[in-house]
């Protein structure tokens, strides 16, 4: 993962959005409560407010992991109140936040509940969107969510990230081990024995890659063309990296296979619609600035570099719980002479009280915050 430069002087903490009507109340406080609506900042002292500038056309992508309501239990976040982890007071507050934001683009992570729930109040807010859910028995997956008044979607391809596990045969370098060697489906300390009984201990053996690359995890890319005065093609690709800090070698093999495939998928919108696109990554990469995702960048097949990164420094965090409080979510984009970053999600400090005590909470539907990133079309 890239290295943040030198942090900025301290933003200003997000507040209430005064302009969403519902509101929370506290069961056990005799007090009304919003959630937190963070603004962009620009990165130049210029307003960004309008859409349309003299330098170019402007859009905003926003990446949120929302927090899958499957994996909301009181046992995971016992400092949460009981009230905030619900699905009807949270959903509705994840939806009063992306509404605050009002973005071009949504990257979320963890949707479940898309069918039933986020496509048609989407949808009733002017976004479609494109929806992939993990594999196995996981019920949530990744969606991008995108203005029908702001970008045409011509082409989607989908990341299946157990894919992985039908290359280790052709011997693909996507698949290395804790130690950066490449993945072998030999088990060296088998003893011989009983073929079945060996069998079903593969299966359950994690350092059988077979097993130990099979994590359920999706990415999903999509290529859109902007709507007039540009007709700009951008290529948005969304993803959410497997979470475990000790399995550091299978989300580098995520993350290879993911830039492989972003490759392929640039090429192919390249030649299909004759057009140089942009590139903008976004996603939970669970990996903290200087971590092993950062050898990456030495095989980079697109060059990248992080939003934040570039314009203030990485933040201090994005996830914030009791147990974990750093970095985890990134917006990449493909650095050319047709786009810049100009703009940039604010996002608290730690001592901030709407943070006290970890997420989610009453101020925050998820245990992450949203990030994003305004652009500036300047070539197209």
């Amino acid at each position: 993962m890239l290295k943040g430069i030198s942090v900025l002087p301290r933003l200003p903490v997000a507040f209430p959005c005064s302009s969403i009507p519902r509101r929370f109340c506290l069961s056990m406080m005799n007090e009304m409560v919003e959630p937190m609506c963070p603004k962009f900042v620009p990165v130049e002292e210029t307003d960004i407010s309008s859409r349309y500038k003299r330098d170019g056309f402007r859009f905003r992508i926003v990446s949120y992991n929302i927090l899958a309501q499957v994996y909301v239990k009181s046992t995971l976040f016992p400092h949460s109140p009981s009230p905030s982890l619900r699905f009807k007071a949270r959903s509705q507050a994840t939806l009063n936040v992306l509404r605050s934001l009002g973005s071009d683009f949504f990257c979320l992570q963890e949707v479940d509940e898309y069918e039933e729930f986020y496509k048609g109040h989407m949808e009733r807010d002017g976004y479609s969107s494109v929806y992939f859910q993990r594999s196995g028995q996981k019920r949530d997956g990744c969606g991008i969510f995108y203005k029908r008044n702001s970008a045409e979607l011509v082409m989607e391809e989908k990341i299946d990230y157990n894919d992985l596990v039908n290359s280790i045969n052709g011997g693909s370098d996507f698949c290395t081990d804790k130690n950066g060697d490449i993945l072998s489906t030999e088990n060296k300390e088998t003893e011989p024995g009983d073929g079945s009984q060996s069998a079903q201990e593969d299966h359950n053996n994690p350092n059988d890659p077979r097993v130990r690359l099979k994590r359920d995890c999706v990415g999903i890319m999509a290529a859109f063309k902007l709507k007039p005065p540009t007709q700009h093609v951008i290529i948005v690709a969304n993803t959410h990296l497997y979470w475990d800090p000790e399995w550091a070698d299978v989300k580098l093999a995520q993350a290879k296979y993911l830039l492989s495939r972003l490759a392929q998928f640039k090429t192919l919108v390249s030649n299909t619609f004759e057009c140089n696109p942009s590139v903008v990554l976004a996603g939970d990469f669970n990996s903290t600035p200087g971590d092993t995702s950062e050898c990456v960048r030495e095989e980079l097949p697109i060059p990248l570099c992080s939003v934040y990164a570039v314009t203030r420094g990485e933040p201090p965090f994005t996830n914030c719980t009791p147990g974990f409080t750093g970095t985890l979510d990134y917006i990449f984009f493909s650095p050319s002479e047709l786009i810049k970053p100009v703009g940039f999600l604010q996002l608290p400090e730690q001592d901030s009280s709407d943070v006290s005590g970890g997420l989610p909470n009453y101020h925050h539907p998820s245990d992450h915050l949203p990030i994003g990133a305004e652009f500036e079309v300047i070539g197209a």
